[in-house]
């Protein structure tokens, strides 16, 4: 393959949020999926394989398949939850062009708690006002398109989600942009648990210093650009070989 295509760069790209996110502690096994729409198409996407753990995927490991499931390209299966999560989602949310769904732990652990939210009590929340769906009630193993189709619902026009139970799901309309906000969302929720583990309350920000901020924040793809450029420089000095097509 041509590095320069733009495919081949969306695989190599897709190789580097995986090995990234397990070199953070996001990766759950050889579990959770991280997927990205083809470019210049509306129905197909890359996906990770099935079996292979985050850290050994190299770009010729990705896969391209449709949203109902049918590999296009590709020398591995993929998990069958993935085809109904990220099928759906892509397909029902066209903005979504990345889809990242993991069950890393602080997050997912807000997801385990009642009423459990995010509250905006750090700057890295701050980002997150009002930009958040909560699906509280757990639909088990997404094992058809009904359970793809409901979460897709319940997200409505929010980028992110927090499953009940489960974990959550990121969007954006560029991979390193939805790595971005996964790497935040983490870390706010990490301090978000350390101080709820105090017993003490939370010191929750205004609503209105939590709008400004977060107007702030907005469209800040030039620093997301630049974590996953500096992500991709870490690979090439630590791991040779992974972006291999």
């Amino acid at each position: 393959m041509i590095r320069n295509n733009p495919v081949s760069q969306a695989r190599i790209d897709l190789a580097a949020a995986l090995r990234s996110a397990a070199r953070l502690g996001l990766h759950e096994g050889v579990c959770n999926h991280f997927s990205v729409a083809v470019p210049d198409t509306d129905d197909r996407f890359l996906i990770n394989p099935q079996g292979l753990h985050w850290s050994e995927v190299t770009a010729a490991d990705v896969v391209m398949t449709d949203a109902r499931g049918n590999i296009i390209e590709g020398r591995h299966p993929v998990e069958p939850t993935a085809f109904f999560i990220h099928g759906r989602i892509h397909l029902g949310k066209p903005s979504a062009r990345a889809v990242l769904h993991t069950h890393m732990p602080y997050a997912t652990a807000l997801t385990t708690i009642q009423n459990g939210r995010l509250e905006m009590c750090t700057q890295n929340a701050l980002r997150y006002y009002n930009r958040i769906a909560y699906d509280d009630d757990y639909g088990g193993l997404a094992l058809d398109e009904n359970e793809g189709d409901r979460i897709c619902a319940a997200m409505g026009e929010a980028d992110i989600a927090f499953l009940g139970n489960h974990g959550v799901v990121v969007t954006a309309s560029t991979l390193a942009m939805a790595f971005d906000e996964l790497y935040f969302l983490e870390r706010a929720c990490l301090v978000q648990v350390l101080a709820m583990s105090t017993g003490k309350p939370l010191s929750v920000v205004s609503e209105q210093m939590a709008a400004k901020t977060a107007k702030q924040m907005q469209g800040e793809s030039q620093q997301a650009f630049l974590h996953f450029e500096a992500l991709k420089r870490m690979l090439d000095r630590d791991q040779p070989g992974w972006s291999a097509l």
